[in-house]
């Protein structure tokens, strides 16, 4: 519903700038937009048939890693984590391995299992959440409607589960990496190491703001040595680059990320081969999805590339960054970011329309620009907040949502500036 209002906004928008610059004399906008429409239309299928062979490698690699046990492992290795964030949950109830499994697949990009593990994971929680109040209900100390007000009343376990979920935590940026190969990009994979930083950094405000909010302890030893290791790691990683110059660290970075890709598509075919599985099956059952996602993607990816193509020619885009623009100088602010924000203002409503704004400025400034680098950060540190607000809490039922948008919000700004600070580290 939101994405619906943006796309009649983009166009209602463009013809109201359209109009205002006939006034001044350039009657020649209606046919620039015109000429947007086709011209964007067939990149966006361009792009989407280019998609189809990367997407299908890497689909293939992770259909592998998921029969090869990868999304328990990681499961496991979680586990003494996770029983410290969700304290409400008891202990060996099925909705921990729910959540165990739906933030490891979201680690490893498994989209199409993310989601289902997700919903099943909210459905098992909303079931502990009407247990819990009917049984406070039966000994008289709630009324019925007070039971049936609580049951719509997302929980603390609901609200850190939706944070993980919005903070984006990824591992491996697929998409985002064959959108910039598809795109021309000279090394698709050096954004590799900046988003993993960027999206720690929004994972770990996520954590620490819901944590405040429930009054978790996060001086636990277990919680203290996660979120400190973290910190660690990210502070270790920045400092190792800090003392190289900019070509050393071009080079590094784009080696480490290839290195780190390459172990894992390793790691995960000697997971399948101790597993006994079929590896080649499993390749080309994941190959067949990324096809069908390929194709999928056609039409959402079209319709948004037209809708920004037509706000462009028509001026409505220069008038946006140039007004950001003015208020950043004014403020005596470097303004290399602000061609890309687009790109992180739409992320928290849609992640098709995030993917355009992303696609788009590419597009403008180059695959290579910094811009153009920023955008894929920004697309790939955060992840869309009211859609999975909207979703997870709407299969459950659940209407009030307490802090949830609060936290996840915060959660997408940390991320927003990291990705900036990140961008100008690594490519200003």
């Amino acid at each position: 519903m939101v994405l619906n209002y943006i796309w009649i906004a983009f166009f209602l928008l463009a013809a109201v700038c359209a109009i205002i610059q006939c006034f001044t004399g350039n009657t020649g906008v209606f046919a620039d937009i015109i000429n947007s429409t086709f011209e964007n239309s067939k990149t966006a299928f361009e792009i989407s048939l280019g998609l189809t062979g990367v997407l299908s490698l890497w689909m293939g690699i992770m259909k592998i890693g998921e029969r090869g046990g990868i999304v328990n492992v990681l499961s496991k290795a979680l586990s003494p984590l996770f029983s410290r964030l969700f304290p409400d949950i008891p202990k060996g109830h099925p909705a921990t391995g729910h959540i165990f499994m739906n933030i490891a697949a979201n680690m490893l990009g498994l989209d199409n299992a993310a989601t289902p593990l997700g919903l099943k994971a909210m459905e098992s929680m909303q079931e502990l959440n009407v247990q819990k109040n009917n049984e406070l209900g039966a000994s008289n100390k709630w009324s019925k409607e007070q039971v049936e007000e609580r049951n719509i009343t997302a929980t603390n376990p609901m609200i850190m589960f939706l944070v993980l979920n919005t903070s984006g935590l990824t591992i491996i940026p697929v998409s985002i990496m064959v959108y910039r190969a598809q795109l021309g990009a000279a090394q698709p994979t050096d954004i590799f190491v900046p988003i993993l930083l960027a999206t720690f950094a929004a994972t770990l405000a996520g954590i620490i703001i819901t944590s405040i909010y429930q009054r978790i302890n996060l001086f636990q030893p277990v919680l203290l040595g996660f979120l400190g290791g973290l910190c660690l790691l990210v502070a270790g990683t920045i400092w190792a680059f800090s003392q190289m110059d900019k070509d050393t660290m071009d080079t590094v970075s784009t080696f480490a990320a290839n290195v780190i890709l390459f172990g894992i598509i390793l790691s995960f075919i000697i997971a399948g081969m101790v597993k006994r599985v079929n590896v080649y099956e499993a390749f080309i059952e994941g190959a067949k999805e990324g096809f069908t996602t390929a194709v999928r993607v056609i039409p959402y990816l079209v319709a948004i590339l037209i809708a920004i193509g037509v706000f462009r020619a028509s001026g409505g885009m220069d008038i946006f960054i140039g007004g950001i623009n003015w208020l950043v100088e004014l403020c005596g602010g470097n303004t290399d970011f602000v061609a890309a924000l687009p790109t992180a203002l739409m992320k928290p409503l849609s992640g098709s329309g995030a993917r355009g704004m992303m696609v788009d400025t590419m597009t403008t400034y180059g695959a290579d620009s910094f811009a153009g680098r920023l955008a894929c950060i920004f697309q790939g540190s955060t992840d869309t907040t009211f859609y999975i607000l909207a979703v997870y809490f709407g299969s459950v039922g659940i209407r009030h949502t307490r802090h949830a948008v609060t936290c996840g919000l915060l959660a997408d700004l940390a991320g927003i500036l990291a990705a900036i600070a990140v961008a100008y580290f690594f490519f200003a």
